[in-house]
């Protein structure tokens, strides 16, 4: 072979090399366009730096004065979380699962609520139960071991806490399958993470909702972390998009957006009370704290993530809001300023106030009208009492 053939086969080599490389590269073009094109839409009114901006499908129109009610509301829930905080790690509480950068998801969607509408929490939905009407020492009360909720549901129309994972989003869809069928208007609404999207009982749930029409709106707070699990290792496509597989609606909001979460939640909440059936609402915000006061997020999650949401607080995008439009003046944010702080010490005193139940009360109100292996296992635990000196275990 001569040196001029070796050489014209180096750049015949060459040149089809070079094509290849332009053909990859024009397909990972055409594949970041792509991406591009089919990222999920997200309904924004409020931007991150407090500007109000318009959507076509989703808008409301709020006066300055319930625009106020909105920033108090995240104000005070945030101040009650972080007075719950400090009383865990004072040995005061024996866990407590914060809200901290999620106010704006549940105080948007709490406020979206009818009177006659039915939530089903998880155990962070402390927003939520805020603008129910529970009383915020009666959550404590459950976290310091010395009652099993504190609240009457049917009086609030606000269910017990949820410890399990999903399982309330079954509660929900069986509660409006059953409103369906006594012909009322009134919605359900179940709240639920990124985390338990996972579970066969979410699933499930959206199976029955959808073929019984049920009017429940589902929404669920993706915080982006589950404990230490991020979302992307739970699903490849946006978590909205999952509700076109069921046959009904999803929608993803700004979590970290009060007015776009409220008017998505109540348009969501008038189609089912229209009978046009279930909707899954994605609010995508962050979870700023530890899942829960056993939690060390800092082992599986970069400080520059945080710093990076935090630039997107939802209270502080109020705030600016309300300064730049002129809704709100100095005395008011003063105001407001010592009304939190007389929330914190009251909520401080009532907890350490709280008695010591009865150890014989963990039986009682399991069941309605008694029944017999409760009977037993409360005389078992009778003698077991018994057993010690002075007739009673410490």
């Amino acid at each position: 072979m001569t040196v001029e053939s070796t050489a014209a086969r180096k750049t015949t080599r060459r040149s089809s090399g070079t094509k290849r490389t332009a053909s990859a590269s024009t397909s990972t073009t055409k594949k970041a366009t792509a991406a591009t094109a089919s990222e999920p839409e997200l309904v924004q009114l409020l931007t991150p730096e407090g500007e109000r901006v318009q959507h076509p499908e989703y808008d409301i129109d709020l006066s300055a004065e319930e625009l106020r009610g909105l920033y108090r509301d995240m104000v005070l829930t945030r101040r009650f979380d972080a007075e719950a905080t400090a009383l865990q790690r004072q040995g005061e509480l024996g866990l407590w699962a914060s809200l901290l950068g999620q106010e704006a998801a549940q105080i948007g969607s709490g406020r979206a609520l009818r009177d006659d509408d039915y939530v089903f929490p998880t155990y962070r939905e402390h927003g939520v139960a805020w603008c129910r009407g529970v009383d915020p020492t009666n959550l404590l009360g459950m976290f310091r071991g010395v009652n099993n909720g504190g609240w009457d549901p049917s009086t609030n129309n606000f269910h017990l806490y949820t410890i399990v994972l999903g399982s309330q989003t079954l509660h929900a869809t069986g509660y409006a399958m059953g409103i369906a069928k006594d012909g009322a208007d009134s919605a359900v609404l179940a709240y639920f993470g990124d985390g338990a999207s996972s579970q066969g009982d979410v699933n499930e749930s959206f199976v029955f909702s959808s073929v019984y029409n049920a009017p429940v709106v589902f929404f669920c707070q993706n915080n982006q972390w589950a404990i230490s699990e991020p979302t992307e290792k739970q699903t490849r496509v946006p978590l909205y998009q999952r509700a076109r597989g069921f046959g009904f609606p999803g929608i993803r909001v700004d979590g970290n957006d009060v007015l776009a979460c409220l008017a998505v939640t109540r348009s969501a909440l008038e189609r089912a009370r229209r009978g046009e059936g279930p909707t899954l609402i994605e609010a995508f915000t962050y979870r700023m704290a530890a899942h829960t006061t056993s939690d060390d997020p800092t082992r599986y999650r970069r400080d520059a993530e945080r710093e990076e949401w935090e630039a997107k607080d939802p209270i502080l995008r109020l705030k600016a809001y309300l300064e730049n439009e002129g809704h709100a003046d100095a005395a008011f944010f003063e105001e407001l300023e010592a009304e939190s702080e007389a929330l914190g010490k009251s909520v401080r005193e009532v907890v350490r106030a709280m008695p010591v139940p009865d150890h014989m009360a963990m039986f009682d109100n399991v069941y309605a009208d008694g029944h017999a292996l409760v009977d037993e296992e409360r005389a078992q635990y009778a003698a077991y009492q018994a057993s010690f000196e002075g007739g009673e275990a410490e």
